[in-house]
């Protein structure tokens, strides 16, 4: 029986990071993963290969509509299915051995196996019991599903069997038009399939700001995806090849049904906590399966942490990845700290589509007075040289202390161009300081600064 000052349960961003930050302050830490690889679903079926397939899928793009309008003539290329999926696994590989790497480096023992807390401070790893005088919970979240809705991740999948499927298909019906739906979508749809988005409610990308699901939706509609919005699926039936998804329309209640060869339902993640023993521990969970925590990350049993997907917030890795810094440092003493204020999100469709901070509706309904500084990628000049001037970039500033409250960037690189206003508000910054913030020409950043001059006298090049 080992004993240590940590154990972490759970290897996904969240876990891994914690693990590397306690070692990294001097803690003797363990890490617990059950999969034969380290790094969670996002380094096996989430986050990283679904990216793979869409720098893929984005490149086939470029060859069909882009090449011969810059005089790159020559047949487009043809698609094979089984080496486009071999390089997705290979970049799992790099990925996941990378981690085996840095366990290695900061002398974390990676316990294999699935995990349980017999009772505060000991760790249970298949037969074995490890001591530990801290125990951090990262386990993650699971796809969840609908009623009537049986998974079989051959005909009906979730984003797990979409990264697997055998053979491209015809017709794909996705359920629910948020992040992970409409990024899978996107590189069936480029690669040929006819897809058609359900979604319940009346908009795309539940959540976000108003001005950008609008735009967002057209542009991919412009791309070949269909969406019916307003509709709440009743079942799905399947065979072994084609399934029949049944749903109702909310405006009038009538039923429709349409048919696929595959339907991905992606209709959110909820916590995963099974096995862990948490109900004999006593540890409080909130109405939707959460880990309840204190500011500290700390359950109501001292000594057990939770982090990531299993406790409240945007179940984003990145979102995990600080928790897990700022609950290390808790453990050994300092001052973690986690700004929920500004977590961006990403879409990494094409054009992606980035957000931090507030949206309008958001502060509308709180009564802040704010004022709009918006800039179009049409009037920049490396995105119109790239064949990517769609979207716009929006800076949301207070009407009278010309503070940064929030930004929705719609348009290329996207989810880099986000960071530099995540930086500015992290410090308090005004939109005057990102206007006078000299930015490179020509490069897509200048549209931020464009934005933020837009919350001022205005914009220069629209």
């Amino acid at each position: 029986m080992a004993q240590y000052d940590v154990i972490v349960i759970g290897s996904g961003p969240g876990g891994y990071v914690a693990a590397i930050r306690c070692a990294q302050l001097g803690l003797k830490t363990a890490c617990v993963e059950g999969r034969e690889t380290l790094g969670g679903t996002c380094l096996n079926v989430g986050c990283i290969p679904s990216k793979a397939l869409l720098h893929a899928s984005h490149q086939l793009h470029e060859a069909e509509h882009n090449f011969a309008k810059m005089g790159l003539k020559g047949k487009s290329p043809s698609v094979d299915w089984k080496q486009m999926l071999s390089y997705k696994d290979d970049v799992i590989g790099q990925n996941t051995k990378g981690i085996e790497f840095l366990f290695k480096k900061n002398k974390i023992d990676w316990l294999k196996g699935w995990g349980s807390i017999p009772e505060a401070g000991k760790v249970k790893v298949g037969d074995a019991v490890h001591d530990a005088k801290n125990i951090i919970v990262a386990s993650g979240s699971e796809a969840s599903s609908l009623p009537g809705i049986e998974i079989d991740e051959k005909v009906v999948v979730t984003s797990t069997g979409a990264l697997t499927l055998p053979k491209i298909p015809k017709k794909m019906i996705v359920i629910g038009a948020g992040v992970i739906g409409l990024e899978l979508g996107s590189v069936y749809s480029r690669l040929g399939t006819e897809v058609e988005v359900i979604e319940f409610l009346d908009a795309i990308t539940p959540g976000m700001d108003g001005e950008v699901q609008k735009t967002f939706q057209k542009l991919l509609q412009k791309q070949g995806l269909k969406f019916t919005l307003g509709a709440a699926v009743q079942g799905v039936d399947a065979s072994k090849s084609k399934a029949k998804v049944t749903y109702k329309l909310r405006k009038d209640d009538s039923e429709h049904t349409m048919d696929a060869d595959v339907v991905l339902v992606a209709t959110g993640r909820r916590p995963y906590t099974d096995g862990l023993g948490l109900d004999a521990l006593g540890i409080e969970m909130s109405q939707r399966g959460q880990i309840k925590t204190d500011s500290h990350w700390q359950t109501n049993v001292k000594g057990i942490y939770a982090i990531g997907d299993c406790i409240d917030g945007p179940m984003l890795a990145h979102k995990a990845e600080d928790e897990g810094m700022a609950c290390a440092e808790v453990i050994a003493g300092k001052a973690g700290h986690v700004n929920y204020g500004v977590i961006p999100g990403v879409i990494y469709t094409h054009p992606e589509v980035a957000n931090v901070g507030q949206t309008e509706e958001q502060l509308k309904e709180a009564g802040r007075n704010y004022k709009v500084g918006k800039f179009s990628f049409m009037g920049n000049g490396r995105a119109k040289a790239n064949f990517a001037a769609d979207g716009f970039v929006k800076i949301l500033a207070d009407k009278d202390t010309d503070r940064i409250l929030g930004a929705h960037i719609i348009g290329p690189m996207a989810g880099d161009l986000i960071h530099e206003i995540c930086v500015a508000m992290e410090f308090g910054a005004s939109a005057e300081d990102l206007a006078l913030t000299c930015h490179a020409h020509p490069t897509y950043s200048e549209a931020v600064r464009e934005a933020a001059l837009a919350c001022g006298d205005g914009a220069i090049h629209m």
